[in-house]
């Protein structure tokens, strides 16, 4: 069994894994080149290993949370893979991920990525399994646990490890729970659809006196 991982939550990460066993990670340190660098890095990532597209029996993708723009990249294209290829798809919290990396992790934990905006996505663990969240409030707000994640080091010095690994992600994905593929984006987008009618033809302008 052949898993390919992609998580587009923070930066762009790839990983290979064969029956639980790590194969190939593989990342781009961008956090602005998601629709740029995911595929090739897909490809070129299978290539290291010796595989192609057609080697992969199942997908799994990181659905968050994390930005909109970024996000929607990598959940799209592991469901477009997954139909072109006929292939399951399955969606995991990326925090979730995250976690699975902390091999000698302490009993309860927080995994934290950065939401910008002076805020954190967080989210708490107990025995290697989320128990609270996932959340998108300020630094100040996460629990007063060790730390691990890609945004740990906005709330305080981490312990854990701080990013997330995708060919652990892959090796792993199996045992996480099932997030389905609506990505988490936590937060309302800034664009939004106006409730309102809006009308381009100029409007008169009204006035009113009263007689005396």
């Amino acid at each position: 069994m052949i898993t390919l991982a992609v998580d587009t939550s923070t930066d762009v990460r790839v990983g290979i894994a064969r029956d639980g066993v790590v194969l190939a990670s593989g990342s781009v340190e961008n956090p602005r080149a998601h629709a740029e660098q995911l595929m090739p890095l897909v490809e070129s990532t299978l290539a290291s290993v010796g595989l192609a597209l057609g080697d992969v029996d199942a997908i799994v993708a990181g659905v968050g949370p994390g930005p909109f723009t970024g996000l929607r990249v990598g959940v799209v294209t592991a469901t477009t893979l997954g139909l072109v290829l006929r292939r399951p798809v399955k969606g995991v919290c990326s925090l979730d991920a995250v976690a699975a990396a902390w091999s000698d992790a302490p009993e309860r934990f927080v995994a934290v990525s950065d939401a910008r905006r002076r805020e954190v996505y967080w989210a708490v663990y107990a025995g290697g399994v989320r128990v609270e969240g996932p959340f998108v409030t300020a630094p100040s707000e996460v629990p007063d646990l060790p730390l691990a994640g890609p945004g740990a080091e906005l709330v305080r010095p981490t312990s854990g490890p701080t990013i997330l690994d995708a060919g652990v992600f892959a090796a792993t994905a199996s045992e996480m729970p099932d997030a389905g593929l609506e990505p988490l984006y936590l937060r309302r987008p800034d664009a939004e659809l106006p409730t309102a009618k809006k009308t381009t033809i100029p409007q008169p302008r009204v006035s009113i006196r009263k007689r005396p």
